[in-house]
């Protein structure tokens, strides 16, 4: 059994990032420059932020962190973040979510520059995405691409089970396996709430990629000798025995389903640690394919 490794995965992406950044360099080319716009004071919202400012540090990118009140109205953002798809110096725009109530997040999508959109998340990369042409992926599922590229897993043929249709995960998820790309060419099947056979379709599966945010959704009984298993779940649940007074679970039961798979990213450690890493190969991307 092999146990995916998204942190050592992700370091040396890191390590090949900055590389890049110093031949960008040499070349006479800008230096990567993220912005980020973070809304209130969520403590979640806080540390997903540092991190991603740290990570531009180590990979010698250039970072930008705008904090606004949680007062702020969805046309003063809105107007806040046309300023940034004006200014040349900026590569990469990231608006932190979940933000508050009153402020829609389509609304504010949709008002990011596609050629700054390195979330992956507006329509114009979403639709490039789905016609296999370059643009940037949604960070999460690109995070398992690349994790399955990087260990040679094999797809192409295979059946993915993929758990959850988020517009964040379950679903681009299942374009990029489906589409005809290495890794991809998988037979693909999303299901959801609704799903009526889940436990059928999951012990038929090669690879189930789990993203519905259900602490130890994934049992034993529902996976195959064999297979292939990617756990996108993390949610914290309280523990006593530790100092924080929670500890983070994935969408797999991992003690009782790993015995049982051929390969496995543990929570954490696996997928997480990949998802800021893809946002910094986006940011590097828009230099690449928009920077002067």
């Amino acid at each position: 059994m092999i146990v995916l490794d998204g942190k050592a995965t992700s370091a040396q992406i890191r390590l090949e990032i900055a590389e890049a950044v110093k031949a960008l360099y040499s070349a006479g080319k800008k230096t990567p420059h993220l912005c980020a716009f973070l809304i209130g004071n969520n403590g979640a919202s806080e540390t997903y932020v540092a991190g991603k400012v740290k990570a531009c540090e180590e990979v010698g990118f250039r970072s930008t962190l705008k904090r606004f009140p949680e007062t702020i109205s969805q046309q003063e953002l809105v107007e806040e973040i046309e300023k940034i798809n004006q200014d040349p110096e900026i590569d990469g725009l990231i608006v932190q979510m979940p933000l508050p109530k009153h402020i829609d997040e389509l609304t504010v999508t949709l008002a990011i520059d596609a050629k700054k959109d390195v979330d992956g998340f507006h329509p114009t990369s979403v639709g490039r995405m789905a016609l296999n042409l370059p643009t940037f992926l949604p960070a999460t599922p690109a995070g398992v691409i690349e994790l399955l590229k990087r260990y040679h897993i094999p797809t192409s043929g295979k059946h993915c089970v993929v758990i959850g249709r988020s517009h964040i995960v379950g679903s681009p998820m299942s374009i990029l396996m489906a589409r005809n790309s290495e890794p991809g060419n998988c037979t693909v099947t999303i299901t959801h709430s609704r799903t009526t056979n889940l436990k059928e379709l999951c012990l038929q599966a090669d690879i189930i990629v789990a993203a519905l945010g259900k602490p130890e959704f994934l049992t034993a009984d529902m996976v195959k000798d064999g297979a292939v298993i990617i756990d996108v779940g993390i949610t914290r649940v309280p523990a006593s025995d530790t100092k924080s007074g929670f500890r983070l679970k994935g969408d797999v039961k991992y003690d009782e389903v790993a015995p049982k798979c051929s390969a496995i990213t543990p929570v954490p450690g696996g997928v997480g640690p990949m998802t800021i890493t893809m946002l910094m190969l986006n940011t590097l991307k828009a230099v690449e394919l928009f920077g002067k």
